[in-house]
């Protein structure tokens, strides 16, 4: 009777062990590799889709609370590990690859909208392709909010054409990353040519050395971020725009650990530690497999009706990185490493971010910097076009 109930009733019992067997279950796949190719942690959210889909009952508000708080432990970490050498690069090639995501973002909508109206799909729907397309949470919550304001009934198009598009486009950005992918890649630089930024008589960690971990700072870090995310800011739109729990965090991890190598309040063996790896493994896992669990077990009922909904989902998701990055790639000869973090900051996705380091040699922060320098504006933009689409399909 007791294993009984434990796996029909959707309690926290059951919703911890369908979490852990779905971690357990993508890491054991993220060592399959076809050409030298794996698609790493990025199984575990397919691993939740599929167990969803048989209709497992799980605590749902237990489920997007790990989900979330997955993703924060996530972007503060990456934001610790790239912030003391963040603005250095953002001198150094931020400024053009924050133009490229600003194109980036416009191709985005203008194909949404484009899709639109050479179908004679509604805009309304269509808005949560394109959320789903970008794998933009907050965006989708920025849109169900204003629509909720305006048609409160429509809100669950919203929600399904997101969950429609959300799988593939992660599949379909990882796709971009390997179509640019140089042939000879060992030939690929893996590090900036700056020198070390020296924090009073230590200049950086070696990593035998870095097993400890203060907590305090990354934990005081988060509660200031999720404040700053939660602050809103008015755009000129009925309802102002949020940097929301994940770009709050970020922000104020990159700014922390600038300033505080930057002044010596602490070394590179807090931003850079064991402890830090860690947590952003753990979250990027946690997060992972709370939106696979999360698609729920209409999503191949919903997949049937809407197909071409999908169709449309990988065409958001895939053209404007394909030109944007392709032109950053031939035109402005970008690093590779940096240019797999750049399509994921430019779509907020952190599985491609998670493919990306599978993908670089240990040690290569390159593609968390390519990540974390267009992140907060992409993350801005993303959440204020979500609710402009919304607003002027009326």
């Amino acid at each position: 009777m007791w294993f009984t109930n434990l796996f029909t009733q959707p309690g926290v019992a059951q919703t911890i062990i369908l979490l852990s067997f779905t971690i357990f279950a993508g890491i054991i796949l993220s060592k399959i590799k076809i050409k030298g190719i794996s698609l790493g942690v990025t199984w575990i959210l397919f691993v939740g889709i599929a167990i969803s889909a048989f209709g497992i009952e799980f605590n749902g508000d237990m489920l997007h609370l790990i989900k979330e708080f997955g993703l924060i432990l996530f972007v503060t970490s990456v934001g610790l590990q790239v912030g003391p050498g963040f603005f250095s690069s953002f001198r150094k090639g931020g400024l053009a690859m924050n133009l490229m995501a600003l194109v980036n973002v416009g191709l985005g909508v203008g194909i949404t909208v484009l899709i639109a109206k050479l179908t004679g799909q509604s805009l309304t729907e269509m808005t949560g392709v394109y959320t789903g397309a970008i794998t933009n949470t907050p965006g989708l919550g920025a849109a169900q909010s204003t629509l909720n304001d305006m048609h409160p009934e429509l809100c669950l198009d919203i929600a399904s054409g997101y969950a429609v598009a959300y799988p593939l486009a992660v599949l379909g950005m990882i796709a971009c990353c390997l179509i640019l992918r140089p042939k000879n890649l060992s030939a690929e630089p893996t590090e900036t040519k700056e020198p070390i930024v020296k924090t009073g008589s230590t200049a950086s960690t070696p990593s035998s050395q870095r097993h400890k971990i203060n907590l305090v700072p990354i934990f005081v870090i988060i509660a200031i971020g999720i404040v700053v995310g939660s602050i809103p800011i008015p755009v000129g739109v009925n309802v102002p725009v949020k940097l929301g729990l994940a770009g709050g965090p970020l922000v104020v991890a990159i700014i922390s650990s600038w300033l505080g190598v930057k002044k010596g309040w602490f070394t590179t063996e807090l931003t850079d530690s064991h402890g830090v790896w860690m947590l952003r493994e753990v979250g990027i896992a946690l997060f992972l497999a709370g939106v696979g669990l999360g698609a729920g077990g209409s999503f191949v009922t919903t997949v049937k009706v809407h197909y071409m909904w999908v169709v449309y989902g990988v065409i958001i998701t895939m053209v404007p990185p394909l030109l944007v990055a392709g032109f950053g790639r031939k035109a402005l000869k970008m690093n590779y490493y940096t240019l797999m973090g750049f399509i994921g900051g430019s779509h907020t996705d952190p599985p491609t971010l998670a493919f990306a380091n599978n993908m670089a040699p240990e040690g290569c922060k390159l593609p968390n910097t390519g990540y974390a320098t267009v992140y907060p504006l992409t993350m801005f933009l993303r959440i204020l076009s979500a609710q402009l689409l919304i607003i002027f399909s009326f």
